[in-house]
């Protein structure tokens, strides 16, 4: 089965980190993991090195490991549950990213 990614990075309207977070943590991530396919999540923000320009645009990424060899249902899958979704109001919606990523090749690691 092949191994996909998708990557998702976000903001919260303004004032609403910790709603926004808490929301994403316990209640957004549990629901996209029910989705066929979805096997992982993980959340992350922009390290504090980062911080020293502007503001990012997106300062949340959340990666979701898809195992599937037909991405484009699994894709499907999760747009038929998302109505049935809770999507916070503390998510700002008009600037969110959403791409998927296949493999090129075999996963590389460094020797030990």
């Amino acid at each position: 089965m092949g191994r996909h990614l998708l990557l998702v990075a976000t903001r919260p309207v303004p004032g609403a980190d910790q709603t926004y977070n808490d929301w994403y943590d316990r209640v957004h991530l549990p629901e996209v993991l029910q989705v066929n396919g979805f096997e992982a999540a993980q959340r992350f923000s922009v390290s504090a090195v980062m911080m020293s320009g502007p503001e990012p645009v997106f300062p949340y990424l959340a990666i979701y490991e898809i195992e599937t060899d037909d991405i484009e249902t699994a894709l499907a899958n999760l747009r038929s549950a998302l109505p049935g979704m809770t999507i916070s109001e503390t998510l700002d919606q008009s600037t969110m990213s959403v791409i998927a990523f296949e493999p090129l090749g075999e996963r590389v690691t460094a020797a030990t």
